[in-house]
């Protein structure tokens, strides 16, 4: 059995589509199906029900996903392990943190967190899209992983296989542009139905996406009239979407942590009312499984500081 058969796996678990799955994977869709195919053969049973779109998990394949997961998150430890052991004294903590908070959150939170502590560590720093970072972890290839968290978005990391601490608070809200010769919104949540809005929306790869489907922001109204969002720009950066709209392009969602400056200079402004708001965590991530010396030292201070 190749270690490969069990991301293949993952990765069709994750995208739900064998196209989508087989290009993530960097190979042709036959190729991904045959290794699809042959992991199925070795396990006896087959793991995907394929008469369903997007795929699904048989009975057979929800027993394994977790064996699948844990088996490579070892793995990967072990081969981490194995050439840490081989390494100079130097020790590095290994962060994986989603694109917008390791702009605007990360580096104050460490600043802070060395203020306090003596952190003797190498800092490493990988700033990717929330499924990137989740198979940062699976992988071990990250020891920490620092994203945004909502109780109705689910994620890999919300299994016994991880723990996970709150390090601070944000929220995301709907921005635009400025109107010409005003300060509301050049784009609303409360146009009519008539006037189609153009939404800078989060691709699937994204932690922030996916809470928004999860609280299903792009479907309320406001005073029993929605704005009929219609996507016009797709991008798992959320900063890139910022960008966007700032150039009056269309209605984004985004973290105030990432806005803040743009609302108080007035080149974006507030595209909904604040209770429109939608309250969210700032979660640090590990797995249970014990750490470096740097890596628990870290997490001890992080949990006796209550963030």
């Amino acid at each position: 059995m190749d270690s490969a058969w069990l991301e293949d796996f993952l990765a069709l678990v994750d995208g739900g589509h064998f196209s989508r799955a087989a290009e993530q994977r960097g190979i042709t869709q036959p190729a991904f199906s045959r290794r699809v195919r042959a992991l199925e053969d070795w396990v006896g049973s087959p793991l995907f029900d394929r008469d369903s779109q997007p795929v699904s998990l048989t009975p057979a394949g929800i027993r394994f996903r977790p064996v699948a997961e844990e088996t490579l998150r070892r793995l990967y430890q072990g081969r981490e392990a194995a050439r840490e052991a081989g390494r100079a004294a130097a020790e590095t903590l290994r962060f994986a943190a989603t694109q917008a908070l390791s702009l605007t959150f990360f580096p104050h939170w460490l600043r802070t967190l060395e203020a306090r502590e003596s952190l003797s560590a190498t800092i490493h720093l990988t700033a990717a899209h929330m499924a990137a970072c989740e198979q940062a972890m699976l992988r071990g290839e990250a020891q920490f992983l620092l994203c945004h968290h909502h109780p109705a978005a689910a994620s890999f990391l919300m299994s016994d296989q991880f723990r996970g601490l709150p390090v601070g608070d944000d929220r995301l809200l709907p921005v635009s542009a400025p109107a010409p010769g005003g300060t509301g919104p050049l784009f609303s949540l409360s146009e009519t139905a008539d006037a189609p809005v153009p939404l800078l929306s989060f691709g699937a790869e994204s932690g922030i996406g996916r809470i928004l489907t999860a609280t299903r922001a792009l479907e309320g109204s406001l005073d029993g009239s929605a704005a009929r969002l219609t996507p016009s720009f797709t991008s798992h950066l959320a900063s890139v979407l910022v960008a966007m709209a700032r150039d009056g392009r269309g209605l984004a969602w985004a973290p105030m942590s990432l806005v803040a400056d743009d609302l108080a200079r007035g080149t974006l402004v507030r595209a909904a009312p604040p209770d429109r708001d939608i309250a969210i965590e700032i979660r640090l991530y590990r797995a249970r499984a014990r750490q470096s010396p740097p890596a628990e030292r870290l997490w001890a201070a992080v949990a006796g500081s209550g963030g």
